[in-house]
C-alpha cells in the first residue's frame, strides 16, 4: 500500500532477496516455524504440514523459479531506460498473477489442513492476528500527520535506495511530494487489514461448524485469496484503484529521474537476482 520503489514489482519472491540463496533452502521450514506461530500445530499435525510444505516448494523450485528468473531478465530491460505508468501496472499485474497460481497450486493441501484445526487454534489465530494489528498500529499511525509522512518517507527511500544507491537532493524532494500527494490513508489501509482478519477467523469458524466437503473449503479459500486482491468492500476497491494509479505514476517518476549509473547499480542487482533464481531453479 505505500510506495515501494521498484521492488513492490518483485513480489514475493524478492521480500528478503539480500538473503534469497541462503533462504530459500530453507524455505519449507522457515514457512512452517511461520504458520506455526499463526495457529499451534498439534503432534499430528504437524508431520503433514511439513510434508505439504516441502512438495509445495519442490513444484515451486522446479516450476515457478525459472519463471521469475525470465521476469527479472525483463524487468532489467525496463530498468535500463524510461519507463511508463502503464508499463510499472502491467508488471504488477503480472506478479500478482504468479501470486494466484502459486496459492492455487497451495489449495488441496491448505483446504486439508484447515479441516483440522482446532477451536483452541483458532482462539490462538485470533490472539495473534490481534497482536500483529497493534504492531502495524504502532509502526503506521503515530500521534501527529507530520510523524508519520517522516516515517513514511524514511521508509520510502530506503526501499528505492536499496535498488539505485544514494538518491540526490532533487530526487528525494521528488519522492517527497509524491509521497504527500499520495491518496494512501494507514487509517483506511489498517481498517480494511483488520476487517480481512476477521473475514477469516468468521470463514473458518463457519467451516468447523458446518464441515463442508473439500470441493466447497476450496472454493471458499479461494474466495478469501481473491478478496487479498480485491477487496469485497465497494469503497476499499475504489480507493485501491487509485492508489495503485498514484503509486504506478509514482514509481515512472521516480525511475525516470534516476541517472545512467543508477539505472546500471538497479540493473545489476536485477541481474544478480536472476542469477540466484537460475542456480536455485537447477538444484
Amino acid at each position: 500500500m505505500r510506495m515501494r520503489g521498484w521492488i513492490i514489482l518483485l513480489l514475493p519472491l524478492l521480500a528478503a532477496c539480500s538473503a534469497l540463496q541462503l533462504s530459500y533452502n530453507q524455505g519449507a521450514t522457515l514457512a512452517y516455524w511461520w504458520l506455526d506461530g499463526y495457529v499451534d500445530f498439534s503432534a499430528e499435525q504437524s508431520p503433514r504440514v511439513k510434508t505439504a510444505l516441502e512438495e509445495w516448494f519442490a513444484w515451486h523450485r522446479a516450476s515457478q523459479l525459472p519463471d521469475y528468473a525470465q521476469a527479472l531478465a525483463a524487468a532489467q530491460a525496463l530498468a535500463a531506460d524510461k519507463i511508463t505508468p502503464a508499463q510499472v501496472c502491467s508488471t504488477v499485474a503480472a506478479w500478482q498473477q504468479r501470486l494466484e497460481r502459486a496459492y492455487e497450486r497451495a489449495m488441496p493441501a491448505l483446504a486439508e489442513q484447515v479441516r483440522t484445526l482446532s477451536p483452541e487454534q483458532l482462539r490462538h489465530l485470533e490472539r495473534q492476528q490481534a497482536k500483529k494489528h497493534q504492531e502495524a498500529v504502532a509502526e503506521y499511525l503515530q500521534p501527529t500527520l507530520a510523524e508519520r509522512q517522516r516515517l513514511n518517507f524514511e521508509r520510502s527511500l530506503d526501499r528505492a535506495e536499496s535498488l539505485y544507491g544514494k538518491l540526490d537532493e532533487a530526487q528525494r524532494r521528488l519522492l517527497a511530494a509524491e509521497l504527500a500527494a499520495s491518496p494512501f490513508d494507514p487509517e483506511r489501509w489498517l481498517a480494511e487489514r483488520r476487517q480481512r482478519q476477521l473475514d477469516l477467523l468468521r470463514s473458518l469458524r463457519q467451516w468447523q461448524a458446518d464441515d463442508p466437503d473439500p470441493a466447497t473449503l476450496q472454493a471458499g479459500l479461494r474466495r478469501l485469496g481473491a478478496e487479498l486482491s480485491q477487496s469485497p468492500r465497494s469503497e476499499y476497491r475504489a480507493y485501491a484503484e487509485r492508489l495503485m494509479e498514484s503509486n504506478c505514476a509514482m514509481m515512472a517518476k521516480l525511475h525516470n529521474s534516476s541517472t545512467a549509473s543508477q539505472r546500471r547499480r538497479a540493473v545489476d542487482k536485477l541481474k544478480s537476482w536472476e542469477t540466484d533464481l537460475r542456480a536455485l531453479a537447477r538444484r
